[in-house]
């Protein structure tokens, strides 16, 4: 089968189509930076769009807080599956609040924690 037109690669190539790659967006608290490093870099290996958090700079009033949290959520909407990111079993509150809204919209919930009560 060709490719369509919208797959021209304008070098005279044709390229063949693909799939969407899944996405996948990572929750946890960013006390874990490296974790999420080392996640981030693991899944984009495997060709995983990778969606998270990323630490700021500014002060974290409580207005920029809530914009952030609010800025997560649609990240979650974005992904195919969300993935905790955690360490000795530590899930806070945000986090928890993040994985009941992707529950809510039947998306995959995993965790970098083997066993981990989700």
């Amino acid at each position: 089968m060709r490719a369509s037109s919208s797959d021209w690669s304008g070098e005279g190539i044709w390229m063949d189509a693909v799939e969407r790659p899944t996405v996948v967006c990572l929750c946890g608290s960013l006390r874990f930076q490296h974790l999420f490093d080392s996640e981030r870099r693991r899944l984009t290996s495997l060709g995983v769009i990778v969606l998270g958090p990323e630490p700021i700079n500014d002060e974290l009033t409580p207005s920029r807080r809530e914009l952030l949290g609010e800025l997560h959520l649609r990240r979650i909407d974005l992904a195919d599956e969300v993935r905790v990111v955690s360490e000795g079993g530590h899930v806070g509150s945000a986090t928890r609040r993040e994985i009941a809204y992707a529950r809510a919209r039947r998306k995959v919930i995993t965790s970098v924690e083997p066993g981990l009560d989700l």
